[in-house]
Order: C-alpha cells, then sequence, then structure tokens
C-alpha cells in the first residue's frame, strides 16, 4: 500500500488564536509592501509560466542556467518580433489617420468652400431634420467646437499635451525599472524552482500518478494564458474580419485601410476582463460616427455580435476548463485587485486565483482541522421512563376473569367432595 500523505493538523487553540492574528498580520505587512509583493507575485507568475520550458530542456542535458538563458533570449526576441511588427504597422497607419483627421478639420474645399467636419456636421442636422427630429440643434454647437479647435483652445490642447507626455516619459520609466526588476527576480526563481519543487514533494509527496504542487500551479498557470491568447486572437480576427467587410461593402467608408491596427487593439484590450471588449469597440464607432450614423449602427451591431459569439460559444469552450471558478470568486478577484493595484492588478489577479485553486487542492486533502467537539464530555438527556398505569386500572380485573375464577372454584370443590377410589388388593 502507498503511504498516507503528510497531513497538517491544525490544534483548536491555533485555530481561534492563532490564524486570526496570522491573517492580521500578514495583511499588514502586505498592504504596506504592496508593491514589493506585487512584483514578486507578477514575477512568480512568469516564473511558473516558463518553468515547463527550462524543465524540457533540462530532459536534453542541457543545465538549467543555460536553459533558462536560451528560454529568456527566446522569449524577449519574440516579444520584440512582435512590438517590432506592430510598431512598423501602427506607426505607419497612425501617421495616415493623423494625416487625414488634420485634413478633415483644416482643409476646405467644394463650393462652398468647407472642411470635412463642417460638412459631415451639416448632413447630420439635415439628416435630423428630415426624420423629425428638427428639436436637436446639433450645428451650432458644432461650428463652435469646430472653430475652437483651431484657434481658442489651441494653448490648452498643448498644454495639456505637454504635461501628458511628461506624465508618460515618467509612468515609463518606471515601468522599465518596474520590468527588469521583475525580470531580475523571475530569473532566480527560475534557477531554484528544482529545488523548490523537489523540497515541496519531499515534504507533501504527492499521490501516485499525480503531479506535485509546483507543477499542478504551472499547469493552471499556462492553461489559462493558453485559453486567453487564444480567446484574444480569435475575438482581434473576427473584428478585423467584420471591420474590413464592412469597408469594403461601403456599409462604413474607409474602415477597411485601419482594420489590422483596430483588430490589433481589439486583441489587446480582450486581456483585459469584462472591460476590455467594450474599450476596443471604441475606436472604431468612432470612426463610423464621424463617418455617417448608420455607419456607427453597422459598427455597433458587429461588435455586439462578436461579443454575443464571445460569451456564449468562445469564451466557455476557451476559458471554462482553464479557470474552474465560480463568477462570483472571479469578479471579487477583479475587482480586488483593481482596488489594490488598478490596471496591473486586474490583469494579474485571474492567474494569481488558477494557482491559488490548483494550490486549494492540493492542500485540503492534507490539512485536518482539529474539531471543536474533540475532548468534551457532552451531557445526553436521560430517556424518559414509561408511566405507571393507575393504581385503579392495576386493580380492575380484565373482563371474563371473575367468571373464569369462579369455574376454577367449582371445579377444585368437586374434586373435594369425589370419594377416594378403593385400594388394589
Amino acid at each position: 500500500m502507498p503511504p498516507a500523505p503528510t497531513t497538517i493538523r491544525i490544534p483548536r487553540w491555533v485555530q481561534l488564536v492563532g490564524l486570526p492574528l496570522l491573517l492580521i498580520g500578514v495583511w499588514i505587512v502586505a498592504g504596506a509592501v504592496r508593491h514589493v509583493v506585487f512584483l514578486f507575485l507578477v514575477a512568480a507568475l512568469i516564473a511558473l509560466l516558463l518553468n515547463p520550458l527550462v524543465r524540457g530542456l533540462g530532459r536534453a542535458f542541457i543545465p538549467r542556467g543555460i536553459a533558462v538563458a536560451i528560454v529568456y533570449l527566446a522569449f524577449a526576441a519574440a516579444v520584440g518580433l512582435a512590438i517590432l511588427a506592430l510598431a512598423t504597422v501602427i506607426v505607419k497607419q497612425t501617421r495616415s489617420a493623423s494625416h487625414k483627421v488634420d485634413s478633415y478639420f483644416t482643409v476646405d474645399s467644394g463650393h462652398p468652400p468647407q472642411t470635412g467636419a463642417e460638412r459631415d456636421l451639416d448632413r447630420f442636422q439635415h439628416w435630423l431634420n428630415t426624420h423629425h427630429l428638427q428639436r436637436i440643434k446639433v450645428e451650432k454647437q458644432g461650428q463652435d467646437f469646430l472653430n475652437n479647435i483651431g484657434t481658442k483652445d489651441v494653448e490648452k490642447y498643448t498644454t495639456r499635451a505637454l504635461n501628458w507626455a511628461e506624465s508618460a516619459g515618467v509612468a515609463t520609466v518606471q515601468l522599465l525599472f518596474n520590468s527588469v526588476l521583475v525580470l531580475v527576480v523571475s530569473i532566480y526563481m527560475l534557477l531554484d524552482f528544482h529545488r523548490l519543487t523537489t523540497a515541496v514533494d519531499r515534504r507533501f509527496p504527492p499521490r501516485p500518478g499525480s503531479p506535485g504542487l509546483i507543477p499542478q500551479m504551472e499547469h493552471a498557470v499556462v492553461r489559462y494564458v493558453r485559453g486567453q491568447v487564444l480567446l484574444s486572437l480569435i475575438i482581434g480576427a473576427s473584428a478585423g474580419l467584420g471591420l474590413w467587410l464592412l469597408g469594403a461593402t461601403g456599409a462604413v467608408p474607409g474602415i477597411d485601410h485601419y482594420a489590422l491596427i483596430m483588430a490589433t487593439w481589439v486583441a489587446i484590450a480582450e486581456l483585459i476582463p469584462y472591460v476590455g471588449p467594450w474599450l476596443g469597440a471604441i475606436p472604431p464607432i468612432l470612426y463610423a460616427l464621424v463617418q455617417h450614423p448608420i455607419s456607427a449602427l453597422w459598427v455597433t451591431l458587429l461588435f455586439l455580435g462578436i461579443h454575443q459569439l464571445e460569451g456564449h460559444v468562445v469564451a466557455p469552450n476557451v476559458l471554462g476548463s482553464a479557470l474552474r471558478l465560480h463568477p462570483l470568486l472571479v469578479i471579487f478577484g477583479l475587482l480586488a485587485g483593481g482596488e489594490i493595484y488598478g490596471l496591473p492588478g486586474i490583469l494579474v489577479a485571474l492567474p494569481l486565483l488558477a494557482a491559488g485553486r490548483a494550490a486549494w487542492e492540493f492542500f485540503s486533502e492534507r490539512v485536518v482541522v482539529e474539531p471543536f467537539d474533540v475532548g468534551f464530555a457532552v451531557e445526553r438527556p436521560a430517556a424518559p421512563e414509561p408511566a405507571e398505569p393507575p393504581a385503579e386500572a392495576a386493580e380492575q380485573p380484565e373482563p371474563g376473569a371473575e367468571e373464569e375464577t369462579e369455574r376454577e372454584l367449582d371445579e377444585t370443590a368437586e374434586t373435594e367432595e369425589r370419594p377416594a377410589a378403593p385400594a388394589a388388593p
């Protein structure tokens, strides 16, 4: 018989005193150094994600240090090539889009000379007037807005742009520093992961034929990341194809030229749970709204259809078996991650929940909580004694008992009066 798994027995006094104090202490310390805790959690997730690749290279008799270097160099090269390719396309299309936007608001054409924005504003007001919506007046407010863009608000917008650029520069420096720190910590974790795995398996041996704690957590994180990336690719490709078809058929003029950049934005926004799908739809809808209200309606219907397909078909099949978490727990994790660390906290909340579920399943059969009724004498109530019959009922003879008694007395009297039989000679 295989040896029973090691169990941890938690006494009652630890449950009543030790665990609450431990939780309060952990909460206070984590709140004081939450930035450091967050960086180490991200590094641990990266290490869990890349450790299977390092372990696979180790089976090919490659030293672990060299395997870690190969995995990180390949990972950095793949990310760099993807960023370079996307940046090339994004810069090209963004430059073209900015030129068109500038011409749309500044270049006059036609008779009478009007900019594209003024012409579309007149068309929109005419459409409102012809559809019994004359009370809605947007032409005057729109003209004031267009005039302010070129005259009064230029300095204000320039100041805001400079402040945003300064804040973005500081945030970029902090992001680079944190990224390098996470990279270094994750490398150290990967170099010692095999020792940690051996120590955990020696202290808590896995069941025969089942993986240990660390491999189970790796599998949970890899499964979630693989499912999330596949979901983002499917939704991004669907959005790009739909936008290209709308542009090619003339439903949304010119949007097919920006289908790739918008599809990329939709795929990236899809990585943000719950909020991402709606963020991804904003740029295409705004572009279509500038063209025509009916065009915006077509784009809105396209994204509603994509999100219905995602919610009922794609997400349950792709992510249903990856998380295996109750929706309320998922929502709580996302809200807690956003409250603690904003958008980065939302991004790492679900993989942390997946790894935490694997750890919970591993320790649930190894942690024994001592019940509170052990060692206490429980006084049970005595069973009620049967009630005695009343004295009158006990003395009262049963029906027919008097007749039977009289019959027995008569037979006894006859026996006494009968003469005895003569003795034998």
